[in-house]
């Protein structure tokens, strides 16, 4: 992946033995009519619109980027650190998921930005991956794992622990653990009904609801699990489907090497990054009931120019995408 700075040296992992979940194939969705928009820099990891129809990205320099419909950009402000997750909250600002710097919130106007969450229970934020509100104001943050940063998010694949987690920041400015022990825990939204939370863990291969409202309050329930593609965020749609950004199929060798020893995990960690077992980018959207978790629209293509998609929003009659390995937003006709 690219980066603003050096890569750290590569840190310490301690991999066990974890079973992938089994594969169940989603259905063969047609390409789209796509249209690819330059960005002005790499790696825009996630795209949101705001009530303007503006479109927001977060570059791997750090830049937040406003995008205007027509493609247009204005760099509005620089966390310093590494941008992925992004929300527009109710009084407008633009919360911000910063590996390297925690949960921000932007103002849009000045391109102020405020530091909301930098530890959880004392411990430092290390990799804060998504963000969404609920309509009484509560914030709800996952945090792909407690190991690593981004630059290093290889390791915790490799490890297999589940050590994500999801987090609530309530309007008095504490931060309650809500559920632990994910497997790379992603994207996050609400549903339309504002009843659960819809939550990605990437590695585990599924989607999750934690419920909000109703007899089930505070209990997580399965989605849609043994997804054949790897979700990374997601949104809720005018519609209320579940739309998910999957950046890649399976990796099969890192899932073929899971339930092994671990030390060949250990070695495997030692090589280059180069070598190590990576994505196949491609263009590949599914929307998802809220319901039945069944899958029920999408899009699919390989692609030059665009792909490893890990953000989707809905923006009036188009689907907008976006890639962390491509200078590039991308948008189609919303999927029947």
């Amino acid at each position: 992946m690219p980066s603003n700075a050096a890569t750290p040296p590569k840190p310490s992992i301690h991999p066990v033995r974890w079973t992938p979940p089994p594969v169940e194939k989603l259905p063969q969705y047609p390409p789209a009519d796509l249209t690819v928009v330059p960005m002005p820099g790499d790696g825009p990891e996630d795209v949101v619109v705001d009530t303007a129809g503006d479109l927001w990205t977060g570059l791997v320099d750090g830049r937040i980027v406003r995008v205007h419909p027509d493609g247009a950009t204005t760099v509005v402000a620089d966390t310093g650190g590494r941008p992925l997750g992004l929300h527009v909250a109710r009084d407008h600002r633009l919360l911000i998921c910063d590996s390297l710097r925690g949960l921000l919130a932007l103002d849009p106007a000045t391109g102020q930005l405020r530091t909301l969450v930098t530890e959880v229970n004392g411990r430092a934020l290390k990799f804060c991956s998504n963000v969404t509100e609920t309509a009484d104001g509560t914030i709800y943050f996952t945090e792909s794992t407690s190991r690593f940063h981004f630059h290093h998010y290889q390791a915790a694949i490799i490890e297999a622990r589940g050590t994500g987690g999801l987090y609530r920041l309530d309007p008095d400015g504490s931060v309650h653990p809500v559920v632990d022990g994910l497997y790379f825990a992603n994207g996050l939204t609400v549903t339309a009904d504002g009843s659960a939370l819809v939550f990605a863990e990437t590695q585990a291969r599924k989607l999750s609801k934690y419920w909000l409202t109703g007899p089930d309050k505070g209990t997580v329930t399965e989605l849609a699990v043994h997804l054949s593609g790897l979700p990374d965020n997601i949104c809720t749609g005018p519609d209320g489907r579940i739309w998910v950004a999957m950046v890649s199929p399976i990796v099969t060798a890192a899932e073929f090497l899971a339930p092994r020893a671990p030390v060949l995990r250990k070695l495997l960690w030692r090589l280059p990054s180069r070598l190590l077992p990576t994505i196949s980018p491609m263009v590949w959207a599914v929307a998802f009931d809220p319901d039945s978790g069944a899958p029920v629209a999408g899009i699919e293509d390989h692609r030059d120019d665009f792909g490893a998609v890990t953000g989707v929003v809905v923006a009036g009659d188009r689907l907008w995408l976006s890639s962390l390995e491509f200078p590039a937003l991308a948008h189609c006709p919303i999927p029947g």
